[in-house]
């Protein structure tokens, strides 16, 4: 009789599939996932960017094994070492080229995220240049931030676990999603050279006051003045909040991609044209909140409505409290419940940890052996807060304590 230990943990559906996976490779977890998209007639099964994740873990990881059904509603993935971009893996002089096919419709962030929560439990360091007619690094109608977010608000997080050395995301080419949210051709390069043994454990329970707000307008493809319009209308709503406000503009020309037509097999076409905005607030303590927006890609919005509702949108996630905001709460919650067998502490706005995405980590993290989280009442100057009580698993860079 097996193991019971050993035998795959059972998931199902394709809800937060790319952090499962995190998980499993993290824990060294093998983990059965089933019922995905059972019911679509059309495209049952993976989807298209589920498929390139699944090729970005086996470039990134050394022994890792996937078995996948016949229809692609079930997937057994039983996890290997994170080696990163060390020789001999799958790398080109120390970098990982992942390709993104034209059918996918998420952000880069969608990638980028998981690997970076990976990254620091690599053996070597990560390095891994996104191409391809795929990559689109603005925000997305599925709720994906756009690759400025993550580099202005997610990468800072990890100076609080120690981890702060050679970490840089560079984008090459800028993009926004094509016709029917497909297809970007953007490009873009995570390099992550700080791996540790256990990242630190931290006491996050000051949020502080808003003191400076910093932003990036972006267009691909279209005028400038769309960049100065969407400021303008973002400034007109943040200025009187506060005084230390700067936005910086970005323009780009459109990305080219083939058109496969059989008579003109040279030709190409301009795909990834819109604008978008990117805002981040930093409080006093060091806390950042993030908001994101970009031009639908059928079109119909005006760059003041998008400063305007982007501007709202940062505004909201700052009145929901905490320290994190909810698109930075998992990466943080993550690293806690991975960091040494200490008691961390993290205090969230209630919006923000009642949300149907935390709840399911806290339950994934519990399937996986880490222990629940406690929760009690902030202190009554707090607006309602809970204070978060994450114990770590210990599990660190098993391929650090190899070396």
């Amino acid at each position: 009789m097996a193991d019971e230990s050993r035998k795959p943990l059972r998931f199902t559906t394709q809800k937060s599939f790319a952090h499962r996976l995190v998980l499993s490779t993290l824990t060294g977890r093998a983990i059965h996932i089933s019922q995905i998209r059972p019911t679509s007639i059309i495209n049952p099964g993976l989807a298209p960017h589920e498929i390139s994740f699944l090729r970005l873990l086996e470039a990134i990881t050394n022994g890792s094994n996937m078995e996948i059904s016949y229809t692609g509603s079930t997937i057994v993935y039983r996890p290997g070492l994170i080696t990163g971009s060390a020789p001999g893996t799958g790398s080109s002089g120390g970098v990982i080229r992942h390709e993104l096919p034209a059918g996918c419709t998420r952000g880069i962030s969608y990638f980028l995220i998981p690997l970076c929560l990976l990254a620091p439990f690599s053996k070597a360091p990560v390095n891994v240049l996104f191409t391809g007619p795929g990559v689109i690094t603005s925000a997305t109608q599925t709720g994906d931030m756009s690759a400025d977010s993550v580099r202005t608000a997610i990468l800072p997080l990890y100076a609080q676990f120690g981890i702060s050395n050679n970490i840089e995301l560079r984008i090459s080419q800028r993009s926004n999603p094509g016709p029917g949210g497909r297809g970007g051709g953007g490009e873009v390069q995570l390099v992550f050279g700080h791996q540790v043994r256990l990242p630190k454990t931290v006491h996050l329970l000051n949020p502080g006051q808003v003191k400076s707000i910093r932003g990036v307008a972006y267009c691909t493809g279209v005028s400038a003045s769309n960049n100065a319009r969407m400021i303008e209308a973002a400034r007109g709503i943040l200025n009187p909040m506060t005084a230390d406000t700067y936005i910086f503009s970005d323009v780009s020309s459109a990305p080219f991609a083939p058109t496969f037509d059989k008579s003109k097999p040279d030709a190409k076409k301009k795909i990834g044209i819109g604008f978008g905005l990117s805002l981040v607030a930093e409080s006093s303590t060091g806390c950042l909140y993030s908001a994101d927006l970009a031009s639908p890609p059928e079109g119909g919005e005006t760059p003041e409505d998008i400063g305007t509702q982007c501007a709202y949108q940062l505004l909201e996630s700052v009145s929901n409290g905490g320290v994190v905001s909810f698109a930075a709460a998992p990466t943080v919650l993550t690293l806690m419940a991975m960091g040494s067998e200490d008691v961390g502490r993290l205090q969230m706005g209630r919006e923000v940890l009642g949300t149907e995405e935390i709840v399911e980590l806290a339950r994934d993290l519990r399937t996986f052996g880490i222990s629940g989280w406690g929760v009690r009442d902030a202190d009554a100057d707090s607006d309602g807060d809970v204070i978060v009580s994450v114990v770590g698993k210990g599990v660190g860079n098993v391929g650090r304590k190899i070396a």
